[in-house]
């Protein structure tokens, strides 16, 4: 029987269909290496052929997502702790290794000779369920939204009524769309007059029927040239709006569901106290951030928001600031979005903003500004197990 070796190191290139597995020792010499189907059973039989290998094994990955979501899950299952190397370190990283094919094979040594080389990654935790669920949601609402842009934007490009999408704006008017679904032309809307449209329009629950159908009615009377093709364009702008509705149903219902699944974690009435941090922002956070007991403090965090700038000197040139290369930009959007919108509002908030531009910031510098102090608020405010209140509570004496 071989001896076993004392500690390995597994670089994971991982894909929907399969995974390449390449293990090497404290030398980097290739030990094991096999493509495995992304399959249970297959997971497992390579799991135990190298566990079997050393007494010790350190695990990395390329993809922390749904492509990885079965193998992590079962390396979960039995004790292991996986971290994620960056498809862009794996990139530079190639270059530094003889040969300049791309295989599988070779991306999984490399990535596996990473992990050996640095021990800075980022440890991987297979999310609870609740965490797992508003992943989910929060995926599927993504997908929704840019399902309606696109729609959105296809509707524009027939322009075959220009006036009438002067008049509306499509994303945010119901009314708008309902109209559309059956008349699209501005001979047809001339043709049924203000006063079949108000009832047609009030039979369908829409709100401000009348000023709905005036709209219209006026924007209808400034064209009167029949476009080529527009009976074609008409038929899909009606199929656009129809499909735009359905998708506006959808994306209420996942919303109600965000915010039901969001309000059952046991932090959510905190998240939710911090102005302009809503279920929807706050399921982001949720999602985006983690675990936050992995942050050793609320700089951490912002750091991993991209928050804290880092220098970048050459040579003479010392003093440089910049962003971070390595963050969490969708972490980084959930305190921009929430700093944005606690603005409007007035509040401590609002007042510090307006210091910032008093200060010589433009609009993005404040709020940013704003995003890095509202970290530290809600770092504070979750460790403390206390909600949001203008004025902080005072300090007691010891």
């Amino acid at each position: 029987m071989a001896k076993q070796l004392t500690r390995l190191w597994v670089g994971i290139d991982a894909g929907k269909a399969h995974h390449w597995l390449a293990a090497v020792d404290d030398t980097g010499a290739t030990i094991w290496s096999k493509k495995v189907l992304n399959d249970e059973g297959a997971i497992l039989t390579a799991l135990g052929e190298i566990l079997a290998l050393a007494e010790q094994v350190h695990w990395a990955v390329d993809i922390a997502g749904t492509a990885s979501a079965l193998l992590l899950a079962l390396l979960a299952a039995h004790g292991q702790q996986a971290v994620y190397v960056p498809g862009r370190t794996v990139k530079r990283m190639s270059g530094s290794y003889r040969g300049e094919a791309k295989t599988d094979a070779r991306d999984a040594y490399v990535i596996a000779d990473t992990a050996r080389l640095r021990r800075d990654f980022a440890s991987i935790d297979v999310p609870a369920q609740l965490a797992a669920d508003l992943a989910l949601l929060t995926a599927h609402r993504t997908d929704l939204i840019a399902d309606r842009v696109r729609m959105l934007n296809r509707l524009h490009v027939t322009g075959i009524f220009p006036a009438l999408e002067r008049s509306f704006d499509y994303a945010d008017h119901k009314g708008a769309l309902i109209l559309l679904t059956r008349h699209q032309s501005p001979a047809a809307i001339r043709r049924h007059g203000q006063a079949r449209l108000t009832a047609w329009l009030k039979g369908r629950n829409v709100r401000n029927a009348d000023a709905v159908a005036a709209t219209a009615l006026q924007a209808a009377r400034t064209q009167h040239t029949t476009l080529p093709g527009q009976d074609v364009a008409a038929s899909i702008v009606a199929d656009i709006a129809t499909q735009l509705l359905a998708l506006g149903d959808r994306l209420r219902h996942i919303d109600q569901e965000i915010w039901q699944t969001f309000r059952t974690h046991p932090q959510a009435h905190i998240i939710e106290s911090l102005p302009g941090m809503g279920p929807i922002l706050g399921t982001e956070f949720i999602v985006s951030a983690g675990d936050l007991s992995t942050y050793a403090d609320a700089g951490r965090l912002a750091t991993a928001a991209g928050l804290v700038t880092v220098p970048r000197d050459s040579g003479r040139r010392t003093g440089k600031l910049h962003r971070p290369k390595r963050y969490s930009r969708r972490l980084r959007r959930v305190f921009y979005l929430s700093a944005q919108t606690s603005i409007i509002r007035e509040g401590p908030n609002r007042d510090y903003y307006l210091k910032k531009r008093a200060e010589g910031c433009k609009h993005v510098q404040a709020v940013i500004a704003l995003a890095r102090r509202r970290v530290d608020v809600l770092w504070a405010l979750l460790r403390d197990g206390r909600l949001f209140t203008v004025h902080p509570p005072v300090a007691q004496a010891a």
